[in-house]
């Protein structure tokens, strides 16, 4: 059975299988959108410059 995953940008149904060459995104171009919502900064990661992350967030080694 074959996994599938709904596209990040559009919300096409995408497979996840190795001739998905765009996965998770269904294209080249949604791929592109959500790296230019990054370079916008639209999307961004919580925290402050420079803070450490919190004992329950660092790997266990």
């Amino acid at each position: 059975m074959t996994t599938v995953v709904k596209c990040p940008t559009c919300g096409t149904d995408v497979a996840w299988v190795p001739e998905s060459k765009f996965r998770p995104f269904c294209s080249n171009r949604c791929k592109q959108i959500d790296l230019g919502a990054w370079a916008s900064e639209k999307y961004v990661i919580g925290g402050k410059p420079g803070e450490e992350p919190s004992p329950d967030e660092q790997d266990e080694d």
